[in-house]
């Protein structure tokens, strides 16, 4: 869409008489909603009217932006690729609307420009004013946060953003996908052996088929086969300062165990940092929609999910970090632990709080590796969803985050096969989901059956599969393959420090104080190890890494805020009855020196 035409269902935006009528966007998402006169009001009191004159850049695309802005008059174009032959408009705001979307409240770099189309006056509101107003005015602050959620899931459907450029036999291409993918980050992926646009960039950057994958932003950033730290530095993933790497709590890994712990860690005011190895959510931030979670009638995608965690974390002054991929954990002295990560850097902290997580198991069959980041996938987001819309796909799973992509994928996909090898549903997942999946017209559910070989040369054309009670096999023709069957905990880098199951979970409690792997670190500590304490006192496992856990995201996150309660335990704060926040241990006399006052918020 050029910009210059309406599009179906658009109202022109209409200045003086005397100025020419521009058409805007439709708000028919919800993504683009008009502040009331009220709320500019109050934006205004905070910041500074500026007047533009037409072609002025506001936001650069690469380049970080702290302004919050809002047009006031005339309109404003969100642009893809400004400057260049490639240049396309993306939507156009008028009068009441604001400029901005998710990496404007993470301060990371702008995955688009935005442009005046003409004269007019926009209001300019540093981005730390309105973190104060948003911490005052809830309804405001729901306005934005809902805004910018949405039009971050539009930019990724849209595949704005970097590009990557890479074969999908490569290992080190499906990586740099599967860290973009996790973190929604806005991206396209040019396939080296399907994409013309490749050559014709490679050729532009003076570079050989043997040296992708590339990361290229706006023709004038190129990156080499990256890591994944680097592709973060480039965006501007969050990451800890060099200096004071010390704290009361270190929580290792943010699914929603890591990210209930750092907000109750944080809220009560404890020095909190969490480290990721790959993408904030953990496996619960690829659902596409969790129904059954407490307070959430309509569901909510485990995307929004995770950012709303994130910036609630964030708003109490928990310090976060990714990627960062933890190696080692030992005993530094009485106080503290030590957890060394693969970069070589270390972080020592009064307490640790376990939150792995654990990673689906990969599909061992014949044919499957040279298919995996392209038709075979271990998650069931909006990118792989717009690769299905006129294929027929399977899923290989009985639980419920297969129940939750079979829903999903099925209002892409023309046909969905739910492989199951059990006799019925009932085993591993949740009612609601079997009534939903059962009476899908588009769901075709397949139980007593296995996957035995994976084909397709380039993509995947068929599954063989087999009925594992008669030994009959069949073919189907799909073209995506979703595979969600069982988890494996991430513990390696623990065996030998902790007490692990015969699966490698991490044991808590007195399970874990009868298997220590050094019973004499419980001498002289006058209690037995709690209920989500390790074989290590003031070491605590949560949500999916732990031994028997409950495998949902509600019990996860009520694993991760109960094991504050035992930090505080363990650090010597005792806790006020009937109290919340920095009150439970500001008024302590041991409480410790790295306590902080809580930060500003988007949430009241």
């Amino acid at each position: 869409m050029s910009g210059d035409q309406p599009p179906p269902g658009a109202e022109p935006v209409l200045e003086r008489a005397d100025e020419a009528a521009f058409w805007e966007t439709p708000d028919v998402h919800g993504a683009y909603p008009r502040l009331t006169e009220d709320q500019t009001a109050r934006l205004a009191a905070h910041g500074q009217r500026r007047t533009t004159a037409p072609n002025d850049v506001l936001i650069r695309e690469g380049e970080r932006c702290e302004t919050f802005f809002v047009v006031l008059s005339g309109t404003v174009a969100v642009v893809e690729d400004h400057g260049t032959p490639e240049e396309r408009v993306l939507r156009v705001h008028g009068p009441g609307r604001f400029i901005g979307e998710l990496g404007l409240l993470y301060g990371q770099v702008a995955f688009y420009s935005a442009v005046t189309r003409e004269a007019g006056e926009v209001l300019l509101v540093p981005l730390d004013q309105l973190r104060h107003l948003v911490s005052q005015d809830a309804t405001l602050a729901d306005v934005v946060l809902r805004a910018c959620l949405c039009r971050r899931a539009l930019l990724v459907g849209e595949g704005a953003g970097f590009r990557i450029i890479g074969s999908r036999y490569s290992p080190d291409t499906r990586r740099l996908r599967e860290f973009a993918v996790r973190n929604r980050l806005p991206h396209r992926w040019i396939d080296l052996e399907a994409d013309e646009e490749a050559e014709d960039l490679l050729r532009r950057f003076g570079v050989g088929p043997t040296e992708t994958p590339l990361v290229i932003w706006r023709d004038t950033t190129l990156l080499r086969n990256p890591s994944n730290a680097e592709l973060a530095r480039l965006i501007g993933l969050p990451s800890l300062p060099a200096g004071d790497r010390h704290g009361d709590v270190l929580i290792v890994g943010s699914g929603p165990a890591g990210l209930a712990a750092a907000v109750y860690a944080a809220s009560e005011g404890l020095s909190t940092t969490v480290v990721e190895a790959m993408a904030t959510g953990g496996q619960a931030g690829t659902s596409s929609r969790i129904e059954n979670l407490l307070g959430f009638p309509s569901g909510v995608s485990g995307a929004e999910l995770t950012e709303r965690a994130v910036l609630q974390a964030e708003k109490f002054g928990a310090r976060m970090s990714l990627p960062l991929e933890a190696t080692g954990l030992r005993p530094e002295d009485e106080d503290h632990y030590v957890v060394a990560f693969s970069d070589g850097s270390e972080i020592a902290a009064r307490s640790v709080v376990l939150a792995t997580g654990a990673r689906y198991r990969r599909l061992r069959v014949p044919g499957i590796e040279r298919l995996e980041g392209t038709s075979v996938h271990y998650s069931a987001t909006l990118y792989e969803a717009q690769r299905c819309r006129t294929d027929p796909v399977a899923v290989v799973g009985g639980g419920n985050s297969a129940g939750q992509a079979v829903l999903f994928l099925a209002a892409h996909a023309p046909k969905v096969h739910l492989l199951v090898r059990g006799a019925s549903l009932e085993a591993s997942m949740s009612r609601y989901l079997i009534d939903q999946v059962e009476r899908h017209p588009r769901v075709e559910v397949m139980l007593h059956t296995e996957v035995t070989e994976v084909i397709g040369q380039e993509v995947l054309e068929e599954l063989d599969v087999v009925d594992n009670r008669t030994g009959g096999h069949c073919r189907l023709s799909v073209r995506g393959l979703f595979v969600f069957t069982g988890a494996d905990p991430h513990t390696d880098w623990l065996a030998g420090v902790v007490a692990l199951d015969s699966r490698g979970f991490v044991l808590t409690g007195l399970e874990a104080q009868e298997a220590c792997v050094h019973p004499e670190t419980w001498d002289g500590h006058g209690h037995p190890c709690a209920t989500l304490e390790t074989s290590l006192p003031g070491v605590f496992a949560v949500g999916d890494v732990r031994s028997g856990s409950v495998k949902r995201v509600a019990s996860a996150a009520g694993e991760g805020a109960m094991a504050i309660h035992f930090v505080h335990r363990h650090l010597g704060h005792s806790a006020v009855p009937g109290t919340t926040g920095t009150s439970a241990v500001a008024g302590h006399s041991d409480v410790s020196p790295h306590v902080r006052h809580k930060e500003s918020a988007w949430f009241a």
